[in-house]
């Protein structure tokens, strides 16, 4: 890629420079549109509507864009993804005069994002939350174990992870009920049974993965991006307080599994080729199944938000993607190493993602230490953890040269029990 090329590139739409959506970016999202459900792409404040695109004749394929979701889409592999992002970045591009120079197409296909409301953009089948950050897993092992036990052995080995619950996943706005479950805050008492008392927030991206493979036939580490259809935010609502007794032995149920929302628009790895970056060393060096060379990350800024039902909101967090210790073609080597199929439309979760200072710790177990170090908000008050009516909101971009490549936002208000 040309990237001299990619940020000159401009649209006969006026896109702010502030937006996540300029045409360097042209993520997927499925939106709800007149009762109808249609394939979009994010243009600036509107949507390119996909579907109707198709049917004008505009596209490679009617097919990939009928919905319901993007999943067959995502199968069909990088050859069809990058086809389709060509046309429809020429389609939007300031000398292309097709869309431009014709009103009416331009008022079908052109819809303000205002007038839609957004869907999840795949069905997931499965869903896997990897625990990628080693700041994220010092912090929280020297919590439970102390800095001298804080990674286990085998952390620095291989990227660690669990199967989560696909039916649990919803959309961003969506709202997310305080949990029941069981807690033990004596440990010389029985359990008690009631509402979490420690409900958290976990800023991660996902991969959305694209062709799977054939059961049995591991994806090489070389091929593994080719395998992803793109990346989404992803805060993994958790109820620490039955989370802690609940995990032993064999790891999050409860805890997790009531809401974990994304964000609806799915930016690829080809808009992301221009902010890559080299990782962490990797010390010691990964078996040679999960070795990789050269830049194997993407520098994406992370912010995390808490604005309480009466008050302004506050920024929380500030992180990086590139924090992460294990990359996106480890995650996915790893996982089929054994020959575990992928399939179209499964979620693969980074896992909290905090970098080395305070202010970017990626939860609220980390950022308050467990609830020791209460933090302040606009309005004065404090939060250990979250509270009903609280509105959790993360956002994600890359900064260009007069652009950015965002990924919008995540967000979702706390409520009360039942």
């Amino acid at each position: 890629m040309n990237l001299t090329d990619h940020a000159a590139r401009s649209s006969w739409l006026e896109v702010p420079a502030e937006s996540h959506f300029p045409i360097q970016n042209l993520p997927y999202g499925m939106m709800l549109r007149a009762g109808e459900t249609h394939a979009g792409v994010a243009i600036g404040a509107h949507v390119f509507d996909l579907t109707l695109a198709s049917r004008e004749g505009l596209l490679p394929s009617k097919a990939f864009f009928a919905g319901p979701d993007f999943n067959a889409f995502a199968a069909a592999g990088l050859s069809a993804w990058s086809a389709a992002r060509e046309r429809v970045g020429r389609l939007l591009s300031a000398e292309e005069p097709t869309l431009r120079d014709d009103p009416r197409l331009r008022e079908t296909l052109l819809v303000p994002q205002s007038e839609v409301t957004m869907l999840l953009p795949v069905t997931v089948g499965d869903y896997t939350d990897f625990y990628s950050s080693k700041e994220h897993a010092t912090n929280v092992g020297t919590m439970l174990r102390g800095a001298e036990n804080a990674l286990m052995p085998n952390w620095v080995h291989l990227p660690v992870a669990y199967h989560g619950r696909a039916s649990s996943i919803v959309v961003s706005g969506t709202e997310v009920r305080r949990p029941l479950g069981q807690t033990r805050p004596d440990p010389a008492a029985p359990p008690a049974f009631g509402p979490t008392k420690s409900l958290d927030y976990e800023l991660e991206m996902a991969a959305i993965v694209g062709p799977g493979n054939t059961r049995g036939d591991p994806i090489p580490i070389e091929d593994a991006e080719d395998h992803l259809f793109g990346l989404v935010l992803l805060n993994d609502w958790s109820a620490r307080d039955v989370q802690a007794w609940e995990y032993q032995p064999l790891g999050p149920f409860l805890a997790k599994n009531f809401a974990t929302s994304i964000s609806p628009w799915v930016v690829s790895i080809e808009a992301l080729e221009p902010f890559r970056k080299a990782g962490p060393t990797q010390d010691p060096k990964p078996l040679p199944y999960l070795h990789q060379h050269g830049r194997t990350t993407f520098d994406i800024r992370l912010e995390v938000s808490i604005q309480p039902i009466d008050g302004e909101a506050t920024t929380v967090c500030v992180s990086n993607f590139s924090h992460l210790y294990w990359s996106l073609g480890q995650q996915v080597a790893h996982h089929t190493v054994n020959g575990c199929p992928l399939r179209p439309g499964d979620l693969l979760a980074s896992g909290t993602i905090s970098g080395p200072t305070p202010e970017s710790a990626g939860c609220l177990l980390e950022r308050t230490w467990r609830g020791t170090k209460p933090i302040t908000l606009a309005n004065g008050q404090t939060r250990r953890f979250l509270e009903d009516g609280d509105r959790v909101t993360m956002t994600a971009w890359c900064q260009g040269d007069g652009y950015r490549v965002g990924f919008g936002e995540v967000t979702g208000v706390v409520l009360g029990v039942r």
